[in-house]
């Protein structure tokens, strides 16, 4: 099959795996190299990075990770301080939109320009957003410097994730990826821990102020040690700020829609349907801009490759599925469960564990069966995990949901990790920056779908058993189930057991979702996806 100037290696053609060794039939093959015109010429990996740049990456997605944690502890010092409880979530919100939507736009810079300037760039947004963080004055100020803070997080996040693939050559991959992984799971562990020392004993503005060295750092480490390989000049055009500014109009009225949607206001109701239908609008002007660019942001063979799109699909899948475990279940662990904040944080954060020790692990399984069979054994068995979730007596043990967590973070290393060091794989340098960001965003806005979906699940469920309950006492509305789960005393016995069950039935529901994308996920997979990845050779000097 010719497609977009790669040549795809059938099934029946040799079974040379991804480092170029024989590995069984299944394994991912290597295709000829795109010229220079397509824009995806294999490259040179470079010599193995010295150890400053090593730990200059890892800084620098430690400052992603631990900002996504580290906030929720302080937020009651924050409210108390400036104020704003009604609209504090749009501390998280108007983060995440910002590193979505930017997403595209910095991958897309990074082809053109080069990975350290936008990194660097990167850094120094994300350092001036945690300065004006820390002297904010107000909860709207406070707001807005998040936001800004998030434009540097999303080229700290996707450029990062693509100096991995450029600096390392596919047989070590797995190692830095895993590596990167290790850095989130600290950080799902330690952020919340750091957030709540600092809050309770030094101010709650530390908890930016804590990124200015850091930051620094990382910024001073690049600058001095990283040098990136030398490419050969590839087409230049102009850089498609039309269409930044759609693909970001467009992603954030539709991130805004879901974000509100159910919170602010009813699904049905006017906002909502008129976000939605903004939205829908801005992504045809989107494919018109993009169509008419001479380097679109957003180019079509980003979803023309079988490859790409059917992991872009499969990865939106995972961070549908993710709201359940990262959601939810500290939810479940405290209102069902009885445990108290740090054991519930403790129940979710074991996934987080198993998932980098996984991930390292990987490449022994892909190697010998192939970058998609590998992610479909994962998913796979992700999806029964999920689904043993509802098989859990009431009320569980909490060892039950945390071996269920644990195994989960296994399975979910086993998926991810191959469909982004394959999909890295059968791009060049120039198409690179672009293949990771579409696949990093995708993620975005399917954790982002997932969380209004699952969250309506959940509260039709509890609504529908408030309907119906044989006990008195229970709360009329929804806003106020968590009060009175916060202060079981003040119920009956009859109507806190009731009420308890009620959650339990919601969260069952979000984890059959949750089953259900990590099934959808495996279908595009076996459906979508090519046998054989199309894997690019990387030139190697001669010795």
């Amino acid at each position: 099959m010719q497609g977009e100037g790669i040549s795809v290696a059938s099934a029946e053609s040799t079974g040379a795996g991804p480092d170029g060794t024989s590995s069984g039939p299944a394994a991912d093959t290597p295709v000829p190299a795109r010229n220079a015109t397509g824009g995806a010429a294999a490259d040179k990996p470079a010599a193995r990075p010295p150890t400053p740049v090593v730990a200059s990456l890892m800084l620098g997605m430690a400052l992603v990770a631990l900002d996504s944690t580290i906030v929720a502890t302080a937020v009651p010092q924050i409210v108390g301080e400036l104020g704003g409880f009604s609209v504090f979530s749009w501390l998280f919100s108007g983060y995440l939109l910002a590193v979505t939507v930017t997403l595209p736009v910095y991958g897309k810079l990074s082809d053109t320009f080069g990975r350290k300037p936008v990194l660097l760039f990167g850094i120094g947004l994300f350092l001036v957003g945690s300065l004006l963080c820390a002297s904010a004055w107000n909860m709207a100020a406070l707001i807005a410097f998040r936001i800004v803070q998030g434009l540097g997080g999303g080229a700290l996040q996707g450029t990062i994730q693509t100096l991995a693939a450029d600096l390392y050559p596919l047989k070590e991959r797995p190692r830095i990826q895993a590596r990167m992984s290790s850095v989130w799971a600290t950080s799902a562990v330690a952020g919340p821990a750091l957030g709540g020392l600092l809050a309770s004993y030094a101010h709650w503005r530390w908890i930016f102020l804590i990124n200015l060295p850091l930051a620094g750092l990382a910024l001073w480490m690049i600058a001095r040690h990283l040098t990136e390989p030398v490419r050969s000049p590839g087409r230049r055009g102009p850089v498609d700020w039309a269409g930044a500014l759609a693909v970001f109009a467009c992603g954030g009225l539709l991130l805004f829609a879901l974000v509100q949607g159910g919170v602010a206001w009813p699904w049905l109701s006017a906002p909502s349907l008129g976000l939605l239908g903004a939205s829908a609008l801005l992504a045809v002007v989107v494919v018109r801009v993009e169509r008419r660019a001479e380097e679109p942001i957003l180019p079509g063979w980003v979803w023309r490759r079988r490859t790409i799109a059917a992991v872009n699909l499969a990865l939106a899948a995972l961070g549908l599925l993710m709201v359940a475990p990262m959601v939810f279940m500290p939810t479940y662990a405290q209102s069902v469960l009885g445990l108290g904040p740090v054991g519930a944080g403790l129940v979710m954060s074991v996934m987080t564990l198993s998932w980098p020790i996984s991930a390292a692990l990987s490449q022994h399984v892909y190697r010998r069966i192939g970058f998609r069979n590998t992610a479909a054994v994962g998913i796979g068995l992700a999806a029964l995990i999920l689904f043993s979730f509802t098989l859990l007596p009431y009320p569980a043990r909490p060892w039950q949901p945390a071996l269920i967590m644990l195994l989960l973070g296994g399975a979910l290393g086993l998926f991810q990790l191959p469909l982004i060091v394959g999909v890295q794989s059968t791009v060049g340098w120039a198409e690179r920056g672009t293949t990771t960001a579409s696949v990093l965003f995708c993620r975005q806005v399917g954790q982002s779908v997932g969380a209004a979906l699952l969250a309506a699940v959940a509260n039709a469920t509890i609504a529908a058993r408030l309907a119906d309950a044989p006990v008195p006492g229970l709360p009329e509305h929804l806003d106020d189930v968590a009060k009175a789960l916060g202060r079981p005393e003040l119920l009956s016995a009859a109507a806190a057991g009731y009420l308890r069950e009620a959650v339990a039935a919601a969260v069952e529901h979000i984890f059959l979702g949750a089953t259900a994308a990590a099934v959808a996920a495996l279908l595009v997979l076996l459906l979508v996806a090519p046998r054989r990845f199309p894997v690019l050779p990387e030139l190697r000097e001669e010795e």
